[in-house]
């Protein structure tokens, strides 16, 4: 059997990393029911302890990209995967609403550098022109975590109790860290299995370019990825609305028990995986023929807003279950083209920083994580109108589409920005 490419392998761990972060992120959306009726919670208190995970995620994208530019990603990720497999297993001992809140900031704290530092490592084992499609089928993976983690909780809760199955999903983690710091090398030349062939593809052939501790141009990076972030933030806002209410929408709107309100979760989430992946592949698809980098991010990053707000717009006029299902998940295909160019454009402007040219556009997405779970807890608490809290989403998904041409990928950081600027 013909052994697999040190790059694919590399792409490979990258996506495993991606899907058991979403899958310890959002194992709580379907424990929800089963947490608020044991700690004695409402909607609102949920949506608090929900927004927890925010605001260490919000600090963390910026530093966290920021560490591992200059300490690697290999260590980097190695110590964000062991204090999120901690917090994962921690909230399965929370008492209470406080003890809930600190265990979700715990797991902010683990996994807020681990798509900028994730960035950073494709930016040096991943070809210029493959690059949109692994932010496409990495993020692919993330939705395909949020697609199992319903049904594969839900099981658990029925076997182990909703503790017992945080417990379980962190030891799942633990194994992934260890498997990331065995295989990969920060420098890909310095690994043992990776081929002439696939170094010659790689940028500066696979040798990392090493600098003494450069202080970061954060004017110029901030300057240009400023417009980024507030775009990322339209899309983070949908995001997270999804991640953390949508089975407990499914299960205070129509009625249903924990396993079907899993499985109708399960539904929408797997649109978003087709998104993903069709994002990035259309996305470097448009590049290839252009050679027009704007056009290559732009046409996806717009068509996937408009498609969102269009197949959005039904649920706030419809209480109907198959049109929801059907609405939701086409939304969320919409939505998920989106990923795959976004996560391009930091490599496109920054390559040298990527990772913390990354963390600034992710820090509008982990905005959205605060803002989003609360406003939704509040108006579903206020109203009893579990559909009325879309209409934010459908407004964001229109400035989202007008404000993505502000962004400028085809205009990376010139020499001259990126100077080493004195201590």
């Amino acid at each position: 059997m013909k052994r697999p490419r040190s790059t694919t392998v590399v792409l490979g761990l990258l996506c495993v990393m991606y899907l058991i972060t979403y899958v310890d992120r959002v194992n709580i959306a379907t424990a929800a029911s089963e947490i608020r009726r044991d700690l004695g919670l409402s909607n609102t208190r949920l949506g608090l302890a929900l927004s927890a995970f925010g605001y260490p995620y919000l600090l963390f994208q910026i530093f966290g990209g920021w560490i591992g530019d200059r300490v690697g990603p290999r260590r980097t990720l190695f110590l964000c995967g062991v204090i999120w497999a901690a917090a994962t297993m921690l909230t399965g001992l929370a008492g209470g609403l406080l003890t809930l809140f600190l265990v979700r900031v715990l797991l902010g704290v683990g996994e807020g550098a681990t798509f900028p530092v994730a960035t950073r490592a494709m930016q040096t084992w991943t070809p210029p022109g493959r690059r949109g499609f692994a932010q496409g089928i990495t993020h692919a993976f993330a939705r395909f975590g949020n697609m199992i983690t319903p049904p594969i909780v839900a099981w658990l809760i029925a076997l182990l109790t909703w503790r017992g199955s945080f417990v379980m999903l962190g030891c799942f983690s633990l194994m992934w860290v260890i498997g990331w710091f065995w295989y990969y090398r920060d420098n890909p030349a310095e690994h043992r299995g990776i081929t002439r062939a696939e170094l010659d593809q790689l940028p500066n052939r696979g040798v990392l370019v090493r600098q003494e501790m450069p202080n970061v141009p954060w004017g110029p990076i901030a300057y240009r990825m400023i417009p980024v972030m507030i775009v990322y933030f339209c899309y983070g806002w949908t995001l997270w609305l999804y991640l953390n209410w949508l089975p407990s929408f499914f299960f205070n709107a129509y009625r249903m028990d924990i396993m079907k309100s899993a499985l109708y979760s399960s539904t929408v989430f797997s649109a978003g995986v087709v998104g993903d992946m069709m994002g990035g592949i259309a996305s470097d698809r448009i590049l290839r023929r252009t050679a027009n980098v704007r056009r290559a991010r732009l046409l996806v990053v717009v068509g996937g807003f408009l498609g969102s707000f269009l197949t959005l717009l039904p649920i706030v006029l419809t209480h109907d279950l198959r049109i929801s299902v059907v609405c939701l998940s086409i939304a969320f295909f919409f939505a998920e083209l989106v990923i795959g160019p976004m996560w391009a454009i930091p490599m496109d402007i920054a390559p040298k920083y990527s990772g913390t040219a990354a963390g600034i556009m992710n820090s509008g997405s982990a905005l959205a994580a605060i803002l989003s779970p609360l406003v939704f807890g509040y108006v579903a608490d206020v109203t009893g109108d579990w559909h009325l809290p879309f209409i934010g989403s459908l407004a964001l998904l229109l400035l989202g589409a007008a404000l993505a041409f502000t962004m400028h990928p085809e205009q990376p950081l010139h020499a001259s920005d990126l100077e080493l600027q004195p201590s």
